[in-house]
């Protein structure tokens, strides 16, 4: 089974961080393995002592004891060690991603889903947790502890050996039939059951047309017939696992009785077969054990499988082009460049398909300017590229003479700060809302931005102050609204950008967050988005038009 270089990578880097767990790993593997085919050569051992008339020591006893407590305590700390190790592996592998996340350019965004690069952070991450806790590991750990018993049996009867190496293939198809059709039936199951689930809210949803329709009796039918879909499939489940066991008790038994009828024949039979009492007992503990290992492999390569898939779609997502890094370029042909240069400017988002054509303006430092336009004419889209998400096709965007998308991320936000309609919330305290965990903001900063919207006495009633862990019912529409614009402006950036702001507010908030947008662009320079003319812009306005 071919291991990806993901998780080669991370596996490597795991082992070189982790030394200590890796030797406790692997020393726990090769102990369980030993360990665990010991006590029933030391039950041997004792029983033909018995057998012979000779006398058995306590110690004798209390060793067969206490090696099977030690197989016990070396198994559980394997299997907690495993887990560890893959924790340990997906944590690197999630930190690889991340910083993979945040080198991609801004297309990649507007190209995929936010469900589908979480699935891959999240399940597919999680499906190669499987690899290390009941996949690879635990499979080489089974198949070696498999092979060691059945060169146990070879040794001390080699009849039985053959007959094991003949009946396992059979038994692990039969273990991976069975397998594979409780997984069907698990699968059926949990569809009855979302499709359920998902049927309460949309009869409740529908209730009204639903009474008048009178369709309640076929609406119950088919929350009925869902819930005995369910009910079927995990009817078979329950049976196949029901059954397996028993199968594999009476085939072990079948193959000890064998043996035995077999040991009792006279001749090469019996020197084929035969065994003494102490060994027939331990054949017969090998024996049973031997089916154990063999079912968790069958278990195990279904979930290598389902994190094959996994590792092809994290594959798929480091394989994604990254941001082009670019050097810094100076505007040398002024000395006092303005502080938002657009010249010539040609771009869209789909190849033949502009949305901005031979745009230029210049914004002072200082100045405020309204752009103003139809929907899709473009007017969020210079903000992007002002914001060094995308390259124009065509012209040039700077900022303070320098190419916006050359700017290096770290100087952004003291340069920009950006208002949307919307406000982002991070997981977090009210602080962090501010300070978007920006460790080079301090206390002063975000008590001086709160205080320029107006915001800092609501703050300070808080339980917690601004510790108080974030939620939107902490605020109204219009205190949310000032909370990003204090986000914008705590790192006193030279440059504000607005995107329509106020369009969703009543009359009254709107005058309130007028009034804080006042106090917050003095002395900086101010670049707003609006369908109308504000009365804050101050300045002129620029309309914004293209060829759609």
């Amino acid at each position: 089974m071919m291991v990806h270089n993901i998780v080669m990578k991370a596996t490597k880097e795991t082992i070189s961080r982790q030394g200590k767990l890796t030797i406790f790993l692997v020393f726990t593997v090769i102990g369980s393995i030993t360990v665990g085919v010991i006590p029933p050569l030391v039950l041997e051992w004792i029983v033909n002592s018995l057998t012979e008339q000779r006398k058995v020591s306590l110690l004798a006893i209390m060793l067969y004891f206490m090696l099977l407590s030690l197989s016990g305590i070396l198994d559980a700390g394997k299997e907690s060690l495993i887990t560890v190790f893959g924790q340990k592996v997906t944590h690197q592998i999630r930190s690889i991603m991340c910083k993979k996340l945040r080198s991609l350019p801004a297309d990649y965004y507007t190209r995929q889903d936010t469900g589908t690069t979480s699935s891959r952070f999240v399940g597919d991450v999680d499906t190669i947790e499987t690899l290390f806790t009941s996949g690879i590991i635990s499979m080489v750990v089974d198949a070696c502890r498999m092979f060691s018993i059945l060169a146990i049996i070879f040794i001390k009867s080699p009849g039985l050996g053959i007959l094991m190496v003949l009946v396992l293939p059979l038994i692990y198809l039969l273990t991976r039939s069975f397998q594979k059709r409780m997984l069907a039936a698990q699968l059926e199951n949990r569809q009855a059951v979302g499709r359920a689930n998902n049927h309460i809210p949309d009869t409740l949803h529908s209730i009204q047309t639903l009474h008048n329709l009178h369709k309640e009796e076929y609406m119950e039918k088919r929350y009925d017939t869902y819930i005995q879909e369910g009910f079927c499939a995990v009817n078979r489940s329950n049976f196949y696992d029901a059954i397996y066991s028993p199968i594999i008790i009476t085939v072990s038994t079948l193959l000890i009785a064998v043996m035995m009828i077999l040991s009792a024949k006279g001749g090469w039979v019996m020197e084929f077969f035969g065994m003494s009492v102490g060994t027939a007992v331990a054949v017969i503990s090998y024996v049973g054990k031997i089916f154990e290992p063999l079912e968790s492999i069958g278990m195990e390569i279904q979930n290598i499988q389902s994190a094959t898939a996994g590792i092809r779609r994290i594959n798929a997502f480091l394989a994604e082009p990254e941001k082009e890094k670019r050097t810094e370029m100076s505007d040398t042909e002024t000395t006092n460049p303005p502080a938002i240069g657009l010249q010539n400017l040609q771009f869209g988002y789909e190849t033949n398909k502009e949305i901005l054509r031979d745009l230029t303006f210049t914004v002072n430092p200082g100045e405020h300017i309204t752009l103003i336009g139809r929907t899709g004419a473009g007017k969020s889209t210079v903000f992007k590229l002002l914001l060094g998400m995308y390259e124009p096709w065509q012209g040039a965007v700077k900022v303070y003479g320098r190419s916006a998308s050359c700017i290096q991320e770290t100087e952004r936000r003291k340069l920009f700060g950006y208002v949307e309609q919307t406000f982002h919330s991070v997981p977090g305290s009210v602080l962090d809302q501010i300070t978007l965990g920006d460790p080079s903001i301090r206390i002063e900063q975000v008590q001086k931005a709160l205080s320029i919207v107006g915001l800092w006495n609501t703050i300070k009633e808080l339980p917690a102050g601004i510790n108080t862990l974030y939620r939107e019912s902490l605020f109204s529409k219009g205190q949310i609204q000032l909370l990003s614009i204090a986000r914008a402006i705590v790192s006193d950036p030279k440059i504000l950008l607005l995107d329509e702001i106020t369009a969703n507010l009543d009359s009254d908030t709107e005058q309130r967050i007028l009034e804080a947008l006042q106090a917050a662009s003095y002395n900086r320079t101010m670049l707003s988005i609006s369908h109308r003319l504000y009365e804050y812009s101050g300045g002129k306005c620029i309309t914004i038009t293209n060829s759609i």
